[in-house]
């Protein structure tokens, strides 16, 4: 089977969590073998979001009036407010003959790439980390053999919610943005960015 040639980038702008994660499932369920791969790139307005298998241990402790949403992604808890860049990765992994952890480890690579030698990855725990805080976190779930769901990279944002909970099922975590790395772009300048190294995996893979 052909890989579909073009990987569609879309920007949605500020969206609302629970009918995204919707909008996914929509999309992943009635997509067929020559459906494009798709790219989205939003922000969410403030939600802590929990994956399938989530410990209810981690937080939140005192949220703050911020919605809680448990969905079948991997992982644990997070947070997802304004000034962090979500990409959410549609992708037929099956098709394009990538295994399912060689996809997160492209999604970890693509950061890396974004922020330089300092970025890297931490044993055991998915994301990325600069001098050991979280500055990405990802989450996916495949179906299929498509994935959809993908990864948050904190730019410009008030991170106090995070002290909340224990980022990932890490007590303690520290987590960090770009902005205070010294990286002046914004988030949408990031967003493309990033999705444009991810293009470029994707296509060579």
């Amino acid at each position: 089977m052909l890989v579909a040639e073009k990987i569609l980038i879309k920007e949605f702008g500020t969206a609302e969590y629970l009918p995204t994660v919707e909008a996914m499932r929509a999309f992943t369920a009635r997509r067929g073998a020559d459906t494009p791969d798709e790219l989205w790139l939003l922000e969410h307005p403030p939600v802590y979001t929990l994956g399938l298998a989530a410990d209810a241990a981690h937080g939140p402790k005192g949220g703050g009036g911020i919605p809680v949403e448990q969905v079948e992604r991997g992982g644990e808890i997070t947070y997802h407010g304004p000034g962090q860049v979500v990409l959410y990765t549609l992708v037929d992994l099956a098709r394009r003959g990538i295994k399912v952890k060689q996809f997160v480890a492209m999604l970890e690579q693509a950061v890396i790439d974004l922020l330089g030698a300092r970025a890297e990855r931490r044993p055991g725990a998915p994301g990325i980390y600069v001098g050991g805080a979280k500055v990405a976190a990802l989450g996916i779930r495949v179906t299929r053999g498509c994935a959809y769901h993908g990864l948050a990279l904190n730019v410009d944002m008030d991170l106090a919610p995070f002290a909340a909970i224990d980022p990932c099922g890490y007590p303690g975590m520290q987590v960090t943005q770009t902005r205070d790395l010294g990286i002046a772009e914004d988030k949408e300048i990031l967003g493309r960015k990033l999705a444009g190294i991810l293009v470029g995996k994707l296509e060579h893979a």
